[in-house]
């Protein structure tokens, strides 16, 4: 299998991000139009309320959108599809849902922990300050691991294509 160049995953993700950051700017403007003053509550009385509205706004549909993207018989997002890659298994096939749930969970986990400590810094929580600054650190650490993980194997996989038996192949 031709594996995919890590600059065409680049753009593929930065396509598929142009087309999320459209879809925040909507669902928040939207939303904040529709409920006015109830809108921000949400956003400022707990880190909890907070950390659920976002997911349920934000990371849900857009984990979702890689997942069923992912499975279907495009076997990519609309980034993917436009530098024409493709998500596979390790025998060269369409990933099935479970793998597909994998791959987009482990690679928005540092996503989600970045929001669990982002959310307990700015609003009180149970949680030390420095406990939550080492967990970021922890954080730009993994996104550096899966940043550079690409250029240390032929087969252009990240983190989340070793855990999830996945590759992008062109």
């Amino acid at each position: 299998m031709p594996y995919a160049p890590f600059k065409l995953r680049i753009y593929a993700f930065l396509l598929d991000y142009i087309l999320i950051a459209g879809y925040g700017i909507l669902v928040l403007g939207s939303l904040s139009f529709l409920f006015g003053s109830y809108f921000p509550s949400l956003f400022s009385n707990s880190p909890i309320t907070a950390q659920l509205t976002g997911f349920l706004i934000m990371t849900l549909p857009v984990s979702l959108y890689f997942i069923l993207s992912e499975q279907s018989k495009w076997q990519g997002t609309w980034g993917k599809r436009k530098m024409v890659v493709r998500v596979v298994d390790d025998s060269g096939q369409r990933i099935d849902k479970g793998r597909s749930f994998i791959r987009t969970a482990v690679k928005f986990l540092p996503w989600e922990v970045a929001h669990f400590c982002i959310w307990r810094l700015m609003l009180p929580a149970d949680f030390s300050e420095m406990t939550l600054l080492i967990m970021l650190s922890a954080v730009n650490v993994s996104i550096l691991i899966y940043f550079l993980t690409p250029f240390t194997n032929k087969k252009r996989k990240s983190v989340y294509d070793w855990v999830s038996g996945t590759a992008v192949v062109k």
